[in-house]
């Protein structure tokens, strides 16, 4: 399983490993490498300042910012000057969405799907209410978990200025066909900005494949630190107006920066890009190239996985899995007849995994599919330290939920 993947060698660079404990809440954080933990430190132990001094300390904390920026770019296909740095996705995504709504105008609409977190949510849809713009919304079959395209056809208008979506979602793992609905958008003439938080640490991401204006991603999400991150062209990013203090840089993509970086975390980045890049070994080609490469290997290995983790829990009749989507990132959700979802996470979290109970701020998806009243839903989610025995231990503990107790 999970040919060019040596599991073995990778389990042994996460020393929070150690714990003993199933981490199958991957969708919330995943665990990081000893190699990430020590770029931070580093950054920590030597004298850096704010960017834009003429001496040592300032120019360290340039060149932080700057590999950060450079490492984002390898990871989404971007280019460094078009990467704005944040401390995470939420609070980019706020920024982005007041300054586009300056180009908005009543009569306006935009179209946002329910299959997303609520960060693509919530910020363009207040800010469209305070706009006077119409939202649309992209359904979700609630039978399979897929997000059509199809629908785009009847929901895209020559006003719609904006389409959000996510490239996959962080409760049950759908990934809908970004590129046809980026290609229906550009086509109306509205912009796309694509939530690719959970879709980062399972596939390799192109973001000019995918037809995202903005790519959004964070970096706690694939063995990195708290930061966030948006990709976008630089001469998309010139066009727009963020509020920024007046003695802030205007220049881009400093602009769309509010306040100080916090440099040591940044430090994390790109030992967080460098490990997902050299996780098949090897030092050949660019470091986008071994992405490539180790990326192809993580899905491989990952599909494998999930596909034990999800026929396990379809086997079990006191299990309600939801949705099935064709394609997937390992995310899935389900619940238990008779027991709250806390409940089970804490049967889980005692027979030592660690998993999610919730609404997982997937609220719109979840109010769909009619499970938040009862407290949301438990959501298992592997990534590439994760393993086959594990996966064992993960099935055996749920299975010992239809036992009396």
């Amino acid at each position: 399983m999970g040919e060019g993947l040596d599991v073995a060698r990778v389990r042994g660079l996460f020393p929070a490993l150690a714990d003993g404990f199933v981490h199958a809440d991957g969708p919330a954080g995943s665990l990081v490498p000893e190699s990430v933990a020590h770029a931070v430190g580093a950054a920590m132990r030597m004298p850096v300042a704010e960017r834009g001094g003429v001496f040592p300390a300032s120019g360290r904390s340039e060149a932080l910012v700057s590999g950060a920026r450079a490492a984002v770019a390898d990871l989404v296909g971007g280019v460094p000057a078009g990467v704005v740095l944040g401390p995470n996705m939420t609070s980019l995504t706020w920024t982005f969405a007041r300054a586009l709504a300056r180009t908005w105008r009543p009569g306006d609409d935009i179209v946002l799907s329910r299959l997303d977190h609520d960060a693509n949510i919530r910020p363009w849809a207040q800010l469209a209410e305070a706009h006077g713009v119409l939202v649309r919304w992209a359904e979700v079959d609630i039978e399979t978990g897929e997000l059509p395209a199809w629908q785009y056809d009847e929901l895209l208008t020559r006003r719609t200025r904006l389409v959000a979506l996510t490239a996959a979602s962080n409760a049950i793992g759908t990934c809908p066909d970004v590129a046809a609905i980026s290609a229906r958008a550009h086509d109306a003439g509205a912009l796309t900005y694509v939530d690719a938080v959970q879709a980062a640490p399972h596939l390799f991401l192109d973001q000019a494949r995918l037809g995202a204006d903005f790519l959004a991603v964070s970096a706690y999400k694939w063995c990195g630190p708290h930061v966030g991150a948006v990709s976008a062209h630089p001469q998309l990013l010139a066009q727009l107006t963020p509020d920024k203090l007046v003695p802030a840089p205007d220049r881009v993509p400093d602009r769309f920066e509010s306040g100080s970086h916090a440099v040591e975390l940044l430090a994390g980045v790109p030992a967080a890009v460098d490990h997902l890049a050299g996780l098949c070994g090897g030092d050949e080609g660019t470091r986008r190239a071994r992405l490539h490469r180790s990326m192809d290997a993580v899905a491989r290995y990952e599909r494998e996985l999930f596909g034990q983790l999800t026929g396990g829990l379809h086997s079990m009749a006191h299990v309600q899995v939801l949705g099935s989507p064709i394609r997937s990132t390992p995310t899935v959700s389900f619940t238990v007849p008779r027991m709250r979802p806390r409940q089970v996470a804490a049967e889980l979290a005692r027979h030592g995994v660690c998993a999610w109970d919730g609404d997982h701020y997937a609220r719109e998806l979840f109010d769909a599919i009619g499970v938040n009243d009862d407290g949301g839903a438990v959501r298992l989610g592997l990534l590439h330290y994760n393993t086959v025995e594990e996966v064992d231990r993960l099935l055996d503990a749920i299975a010992a939920l239809a036992r009396p107790r």
